[in-house]
This record gives C-alpha cells, sequence and structure tokens, in this order.
C-alpha cells in the first residue's frame, strides 16, 4: 500500500477478493498455502474485472512519492541516418527475438558518435550474464555489421 493514501484499485481488489475467501471458508486474513491451480482463476477473475471496468491502477495522488528516471535525451545527427536504420534493423530482427527467448527484452535509445545505447528490460535487467551477453554477444554482433559502431553500453 503506497504511504499517506489509499491502496491501489487493483491491489485493493485483490486483497478484498482474498478475504472474502477467507471469510467464507471461516478462516483469519492469514498466509495460506494454496496451489496456483486453485488461485489461478480468481487471480484471472479479479484482473480481467478491474481492466475490464476501466479502473486505474493508481488512485490520483498515490503514486507522488515514486521517482521515475527520465530517459535520456540523444541527439542523433541527420548523417547517421542511415548506420541508426541498420542499429535498429539488426536489434528488432536478431537481438531482440534471442534475447526474448530468456524472458528478456533490449531496446535502442541511441546512437552518438560511435557509441550504441541499449536499454535492458525483463530478465535482462539484473541478470548477472547481462554484462557478458551485451558486451561479447550483442557488441560484437552489432561491430561485426555496422563497423562504425565503436561500443554497445546499457542505460
Amino acid at each position: 500500500m503506497p504511504t499517506g493514501g489509499a491502496p491501489a484499485p487493483l491491489t485493493h481488489d485483490a486483497f478484498r477478493q482474498r478475504q472474502k475467501s477467507a471469510e467464507l471458508e471461516g478462516l483469519s486474513y492469514k498466509p495460506l498455502r494454496v496451489a496456483w491451480t486453485d488461485l489461478e482463476p480468481v487471480v484471472l477473475e479479479t484482473l480481467l474485472d478491474h481492466f475490464i471496468t476501466g479502473a486505474p491502477l493508481f488512485k490520483a495522488g498515490t503514486a507522488a512519492g515514486i521517482d521515475v528516471a527520465q530517459d535520456l535525451a540523444f541527439e542523433e545527427k541527420p548523417e547517421d541516418c542511415e548506420i541508426i536504420d541498420q542499429i535498429k534493423e539488426l536489434i528488432e530482427t536478431r537481438v531482440r527475438p534471442a534475447v526474448a527467448n530468456d524472458g528478456g527484452d533490449i531496446i535502442y535509445k541511441g546512437y552518438r558518435d560511435g557509441h550504441l545505447y541499449l536499454s535492458m528490460h525483463g530478465a535482462c535487467s539484473g541478470c548477472p550474464s547481462s554484462a557478458v551477453t551485451l558486451k561479447r554477444g550483442i557488441e560484437s554482433l552489432i561491430k561485426h555489421y555496422v563497423p562504425e559502431v565503436e561500443s554497445v553500453e546499457a542505460i
């Protein structure tokens, strides 16, 4: 629950559903060991109900304490447009599908002065092998096909 405000509507709905289930079973509200197969229909129902009604994920004003880093702005040079197109095509056709097999994603963020900047998401963010994958896999692939790229950096 966010501090200083009401819970996010989806979270509130999920816990309300859990409380109703516990009351119906005559149980106090405490952690239970339940198989996912028993929970899945209730979770899906709660999610579908929430999104079908168009309810917001957060109540207005409850996310004030959350700090979201701004994307770095890269001013790409018009003369680099062919290089950038080659990079984007390689990322879309070779890098992203390979990384997606492991539950990750890599997003193009910018190219400037021989340096390519990528953002790692999903399983890639926080993965101990991501630095090796970035340097030995992605950087070597991109540099092979686009020799103008000198380095690949994660941001």
